[in-house]
Formats: C-alpha cells, structure tokens, sequence
C-alpha cells in the first residue's frame, strides 16, 4: 500500500483563478509561493504551457503574469533556458532602496549620512556580539589596507572590510541593508576620486586607514558607544574627502556619476540561474 500524495507548506500549489484581472492574480499567486520559500531562489519556475494548464489559462496570461515578478526583480527570464526565482534578500531590498533613492530624488551626501548611521548601530552590536575570532577577522581586513597599490584591490578589502563590520553585528537585517550602501560609498569614491586613478584614490581611502582601524579597537575593547561615535566620525570624514577630490562638484542625484553608481549596482546584483 502506498501512502498518498501530500503536500506541505513549502510546496508549490498552483491553483485556477476564475475571475478579476487573472495575471495579476496569478502573479500574487507565484509571488507568494516565491516569498514563502515554496520557489526558492535559484528554483526554474514550470514551462509556460504547464502553468498555463495548471492555473487554466493561455499562455499569453502565464507571460504577463512572469514579466510582473520579473520586473519586480523576482524572477529572471532566461531564453532558451527558462524563468529562474532570483528572489535573494539582498537583490529584492537592493531594488527597492535604489528605486526609493531615484523616487524621492536622495543626493549622494544623504545615502552617505544613512550609511554611517547604519554602521554605527552594527558597529555597537558588533563591540557586543561579535566573538573574538569575528573580531580578529575584522582587524585583519582592517590591515590589508595599510597600503593602496590596485584601485581594484583596495576597492575590494574596503569591501570586505565595511561588510564584515555589518555582518559581526548579528543581525541579518542590518547587514543586509548596510551591504548595498557599503557598495554605493565604494564605487562613489571611486567615480568621484577620478575613476581608476590610484593617486587620488590613495588619497581617499588611504587617509581613512587610522579611522578604520579606531574602530576595530574600540570593538576589541568591547565599547559599543566609542566604536559607534569612531564610525561616524569615520563616515563624515569619508564624506569630507570625497566631496573634496577634484572631480566632486556638487554631489547629489541629478549627478551623472551618483545615477550612474545606482544603475550599475543594480545590473550587477546576482542572479540566481540553472544550478
């Protein structure tokens, strides 16, 4: 004897919708089942004409509703392969500030000011959360930016740096949101310090070395409130030298470079394909 089928909450259950705008209700449908988990990111959504059998509609309805989730960030159509979930936390909120950023017409000195406050919180968590070892990985990303020889080098340990900073705070939330500003001061400085040019990158992201690593040691010592008030002052000063390099002007969202930072952000977020 066989037991007989079942289904949990984590199943995808597809089910036919008979009335109001059915690709909408269709869409909600699929998102639901994408935000709950049922679809995980990475998943490939069914063949078109198996959701159009499924939901009990044409195919034409089955697309409308797939371009929704995809302009929602949540699905990626890949021709020739399919549609895959791309539904990772750290894409959907990173398409949803940056639209919040261009909505509301945020300059760059202001996503740089919500940064500092951002990591300041992760940093007084951090002085009581993290553990030594965390800590100690800290330092070291801290040190591999006692000197600048690559642009693209350095670029990537003040990366690694600010993300550890957030991640050690142990809390998912704030690291996640505290990882796509990390990548807007980043690739800021760099758009406004001249591009690629090492000598005034140096002068940026060199001058901060003492100020990042007063921060690890105010998080070694397990000062949550010295290594809070040491971010921030970290963060105005990156703001000073930043709004200072030649090619600064005055930085705000009608700046090409700063919509230009966001754009690029967002075509470079990972998308989850066939695994």
């Amino acid at each position: 004897m066989t037991d007989a089928p079942h289904s949990s909450d984590q199943d995808p259950a597809f089910r036919k919708f008979e009335r109001g705008r059915v690709a909408d209700r269709i869409m909600e449908d699929l998102r639901d089942q994408i935000l709950r988990g049922a679809l995980p990111d990475g998943a490939r959504l069914p063949a078109e004409r198996d959701l159009a059998e499924q939901y009990g509609v044409s195919g034409a309805t089955v697309r409308e509703a797939v371009r929704a989730l995809t302009a929602m960030g949540l699905v990626s159509v890949r021709h020739g392969s399919g549609s895959f979930v791309t539904a990772s936390a750290d894409r959907m909120i990173a398409v949803s500030i940056a639209s919040a950023i261009q909505l509301k017409n945020v300059g760059a000195a202001e996503v740089l000011d919500i940064l500092g406050t951002l990591n300041a919180h992760a940093a007084q968590a951090a002085a009581v959360h993290a553990t030594d070892e965390e800590i100690a990985a800290l330092r070291a990303a801290a040190e591999q930016l006692a000197s600048i020889d690559s642009v693209d080098e350095s670029a990537h340990a003040l990366k690694r740096f600010l993300h550890l900073l957030s991640e050690i705070s142990h809390n998912a939330l704030l690291a996640t949101l505290c990882k796509f500003f990390d990548e807007i001061q980043v690739e800021l400085g760099i758009a406004i310090s001249g591009g690629r040019k090492l000598s005034e990158w140096r002068r940026v992201a060199g001058a901060l070395y003492p100020h990042r690593l007063a921060v690890v040691e105010a998080i070694e010592a397990r000062d949550g409130d010295r290594a809070a008030a040491l971010v921030k002052a970290y963060h105005q000063r990156a703001l000073e030298l930043v709004t200072a390099a030649p090619h600064a002007e005055r930085i705000r969202l009608s700046d090409l470079r700063h919509s230009q930072v966001i754009a690029s952000l967002l075509h470079t977020q990972p998308a989850a394909g066939p695994r």
